[in-house]
């Protein structure tokens, strides 16, 4: 199984950017599904989740201004980020928990997409 994030770059303060995170590789089913971030120097932490039916759930400091949705039979999950402030910079990880195809039920990551906010 591998995550493959995609979207990440260099904008200005107030833009926007959308990160995508394909899953691939003997998957028989994706339940939740999410994005965290981990700027430099800091710990890894939660931006947004998405169950299966759609459910999601925010981080204050980008609530209003991310959109976390997925594509279920394409197995990628989005982040839409608008509104974007410095702070947001960070490298942005998906992670995702998945059956496989020999029953395997884990949990993965990916490699991650910088994002740089520049003020």
């Amino acid at each position: 199984v591998q995550l493959v994030e995609s979207g990440g770059g260099l904008v200005q303060a107030g833009g926007s950017l959308r990160l995508s995170c394909a899953a691939s590789g003997g998957i028989s089913m994706i339940n939740a599904m999410a994005w965290y971030r981990q700027a430099p120097g800091n710990q890894r932490e939660l931006v947004a989740t998405i169950t299966t039916g759609g459910r999601t759930n925010y981080a204050d400091s980008v609530r209003g201004r991310f959109t976390i949705s997925r594509d279920n039979a394409k197995n990628v999950v989005y982040l839409q980020a608008n509104s974007l402030k410095p702070e947001d910079t960070a490298v942005y990880y998906c992670n995702a928990d998945i059956l496989t195809v020999t029953l395997s039920y884990r949990n993965y990551w990916g490699k991650g997409t910088s994002v740089t906010v520049s003020s």
